[in-house]
C-alpha cells in the first residue's frame, strides 16, 4: 500500500492536472529528485492508487454536444432486474457513466449524444424498451463550470 503523505498527494494532484507531465517536471514541482519521484509514481501505480492515464476529449469537437444526467427508477428491486438493466447500459454507447445509487431511484446515468433527436432515440429505443424501467427523469446539462472527470 502506498503511503498517503503530503508529497504523494502533491504527485497525484499534479498528475490529475496533467497526466503527460514529464517525470523531471513533476519532480521539480513536488520537490523531489527525479529518481525518488519516479519510484513514488511507480509505487502509486503498483498499489492501484493510479489506475491509468486518459486523454481529456473535447466532446463538442467530436460531435457530442448534448449531455444529460438521467435518474432511473426500476419497478423490481431484484438482482435479475439490476443485472439486466446494467447489461443494457453497458451495451449503450451513449451511456458514459452508470451509477447504482441510494434514494428514491436506483440509477444515475450520464448520457452524451450528438443532439436532442439522438437523445430522444436513446430515451425511446433503449430506456423505453427496458421492461424494468418505471421512472425516467432527465436533467439536461447546460454548462459545466467545473468538471474534473478525466
Amino acid at each position: 500500500m502506498a503511503k498517503n503523505d503530503k508529497i504523494n498527494q502533491q504527485i497525484l494532484q499534479e498528475l490529475t492536472r496533467d497526466g503527460r507531465i514529464s517525470n523531471l517536471e513533476l519532480a521539480e514541482r513536488v520537490g523531489l529528485s527525479p529518481s525518488a519521484c519516479l519510484r513514488r509514481v511507480q509505487e502509486l501505480e503498483r498499489a492501484g492508487v493510479i489506475t491509468g492515464y486518459r486523454a481529456v476529449l473535447d466532446r463538442q469537437k467530436l460531435g457530442v454536444g448534448f449531455a444529460t444526467y438521467i435518474g432511473v427508477g426500476l419497478g423490481e428491486h431484484t438482482k435479475e432486474a439490476q443485472e439486466a438493466f446494467e447489461r443494457a447500459m453497458q451495451a449503450a454507447p451513449e451511456v458514459v457513466e452508470c451509477h447504482n445509487i441510494t434514494g428514491t431511484i436506483e440509477y444515475l446515468l450520464r448520457v452524451e449524444c450528438a443532439d436532442l433527436p439522438s437523445y430522444k432515440r436513446f430515451h425511446t429505443d433503449i430506456l423505453g424498451t427496458s421492461p424494468y424501467v418505471t421512472a425516467i427523469t432527465t436533467y439536461v446539462v447546460m454548462g459545466s463550470p467545473k468538471d474534473l472527470r478525466a
